[in-house]
């Protein structure tokens, strides 16, 4: 990778540690980065933009209590480091003044192993992507635009604490987009398809990307065969793998930390009490060799690990940070994320899921007379204090005397994250992860995630569309 990592030998980063605790901090920690990224976003036949970053620099936190002090220098020379670690050390004075203690290399997993590096591949060859997007997209009746995008990022990161640890990682990552829009009898509709994973240039071999470009297309078709969405309180089938977007917006958020230690989520001081259908279980688990929500460590250095945080409807914990750990006095779930080295970490999600259930696919639909088929989703607004949401549906089908028919616009799901997974009634054994497309965003910073669900059926959820009477 064109750089690397900052040389910082462990002589100097323990004097950043000792500046940065020389105010009385509890705890102290360094983050250092290089990372470099690459966009290509393609129209019209032809490369409409290039871009190409790269970026470098180190990041110093303090905690002395409920403080915390962060500065961050993309300035690589010595004083200008340990200008940043007297800041973070002047934000956060505390009364004691602990000494480092001596570190040890982590050893960690690999969860995203490469086979062929993608700043080993030339640009011919992701441009050859979009090429393949669009020959594949261009050959389907009634396709009338394209618009493709590829990107990549390879960040390369070093943790040294205060506690002893030291961790090092490597994360690749990579999403390839496509867009159609399809056009019939002055009608016309658009369909995004994504996919991508932490992986190396051999993703491509097993995700062509003329299945992607179908995709779109399909999707696209589907839109313009699509008949007014029903309104009102119905039963509604969540389709296996993209659907767990609702999970992770209207209840994984609800169960990171910080929320809960400041009292402002719906699942604050409920552990050990049911807040979900005893069909329900809940898990990030960044486990998944390859996936976009994989991490070997989080960015506080601590090993990235499973988290069971509702178990059969009964609510277990939450994702903690070092800082949430600390003041909750629990044990920190490796859940320590940020954007980049100019942030500090926050509890986020990594890969959010529903795990299988006994019920086959087909007994979710026959048990509904009529109702919604939600196949997919696009974004959505959550309410995390109330954990009320509103969601896009960007799939979706009728569901009449237990068989799915015609497809449907605009329709939205509307209700309340706890009293949705209340009214969980099965649960197939189809569990599926997300192709890999997502980001989260959180306090102004974006890191990927991803999702995983079998199909559910939940007995009633109020649908927003356009056509009344409560059902279709």
């Amino acid at each position: 990778m064109d750089g690397g990592l900052p040389p910082l030998d462990e002589g100097f980063l323990t004097r950043l540690l000792e500046r940065a605790l020389d105010r009385g901090g509890d705890y102290a920690d360094v983050f250092v980065e290089s990372s470099r990224s690459q966009i290509l976003r393609w129209e019209e036949g032809r490369v409409k933009e290039a871009d190409l970053d790269l970026a470098r620099g180190v990041g110093v936190r303090v905690l002395a209590g409920e403080k915390t002090g962060y500065a961050y220098s993309d300035i690589l020379a010595e004083d200008a480091l340990l200008a940043a670690a007297a800041t973070a050390a002047h934000i956060a004075a505390g009364g004691g003044a602990p000494a480092p203690a001596p570190r040890a290399e982590s050893d960690l997993p690999d969860r995203y192993p490469v086979r062929r590096p993608l700043a080993d591949a030339a640009l011919r060859e992701k441009v050859a992507l979009l090429e393949g997007l669009e020959a594949a997209a261009a050959t389907e009746p009634e396709v009338e635009r394209h618009l493709a995008s590829y990107a990549e990022t390879v960040q390369e990161v070093l943790v040294a604490t205060s506690d002893g640890v030291l961790a090092r990682d490597r994360r690749p990552l990579l999403r390839l987009n496509c867009t159609v829009v399809a056009a019939r009898n002055g009608r016309r509709e658009t369909a995004r398809r994504s996919l991508g994973g932490r992986a190396g240039m051999e993703f491509f071999a097993d995700h062509p990307v003329a299945d992607l470009a179908r995709e779109a297309v399909r999707g696209a078709r589907q839109l313009l065969d699509a008949v007014p969405a029903p309104a009102g309180p119905m039963p509604v089938v969540l389709g296996a793998a993209t659907s767990g977007i609702l999970l992770h917006e209207a209840v994984g958020h609800g169960l990171e930390a910080d929320f809960n230690r400041k009292g402002t989520s719906m699942f604050s001081d409920r552990v050990g009490q049911r807040v979900a259908s005893e069909l329900c279980t809940v898990v990030d688990d960044p486990g998944f060799p390859g996936d976009r929500g994989a991490l070997n460590v989080d960015d506080e250095g601590l090993p990235a690990e499973r988290t069971v945080l509702i178990e059969k409807g009964v609510l277990r914990g939450y994702l903690h940070d070092r800082l949430s750990a600390r003041l909750m006095n629990m044990r920190p779930t490796g859940n320590g994320r940020r954007e980049s080295y100019r942030h500090h970490p926050l509890p986020r999600m990594t890969c959010t899921l529903m795990p299988a259930g006994d019920s086959d696919v087909a007994e979710l639909f026959r048990s509904v007379r009529r109702g919604l088929y939600a196949k997919s989703f696009s974004g959505g607004q959550v309410d995390i204090a109330r954990g009320d949401f509103v969601f896009n549906v960007t799939e979706g089908y009728l569901i009449e005397d237990g068989r799915v028919t015609a497809p449907v616009k605009g329709a939205t799901l509307v209700g309340n994250g706890p009293a949705i997974m209340g009214r969980v009634s099965l649960v197939a054994s189809d569990f599926t992860l997300s192709p890999g497309m997502w980001n989260c965003g959180k306090r102004g910073q974006g890191v990927p995630v991803n999702v995983g669900l079998p199909h559910i059926l939940i007995s009633e959820m109020t649908v927003g569309g356009t056509r009344g009477g409560g059902a279709p």
